[in-house]
């Protein structure tokens, strides 16, 4: 049985807004399809949120999932969330359990 392997190609961030690039995305609604690369990118292609050129992207390397990759397919989809998706997802449970305990004072 062979495994598919994903290709990573790194991703860029515009300097100026923070828009960052990726290549397995692309841009659909501008004819980019997905898959490619920011080196094949048009000469005259800009930031989608600021405008800037192609020299204001700074490479930022791959997408760093947590965890071992063998590991990726279990769980309830957890496993393939990055390091800030994870904080988000336990702070926010956190947060909501915090304020649903404080309801209770809302009871009479």
């Amino acid at each position: 049985m062979a495994e598919s392997v994903a290709v990573e190609w790194p991703r860029y961030e515009c300097r100026a807004c923070g828009y960052i690039y990726e290549p397995d995305k692309g841009q659909p609604d501008k004819g980019i399809p997905a898959g490619t690369p920011f080196s094949a990118l048009p000469v005259d292609w800009r930031c989608p949120v600021c405008g800037a050129r192609k020299a204001a992207f700074a490479n930022i390397g791959t997408k760093k999932v947590a965890g071992f990759p063998e590991n990726y397919r279990y769980g309830i989809g957890v496993n393939m969330l990055t390091p800030g998706q994870k904080s988000l997802l336990i702070f926010g449970g956190l947060a909501l359990a915090f304020l649903f305990l404080m309801s209770f004072y809302g009871l009479k």
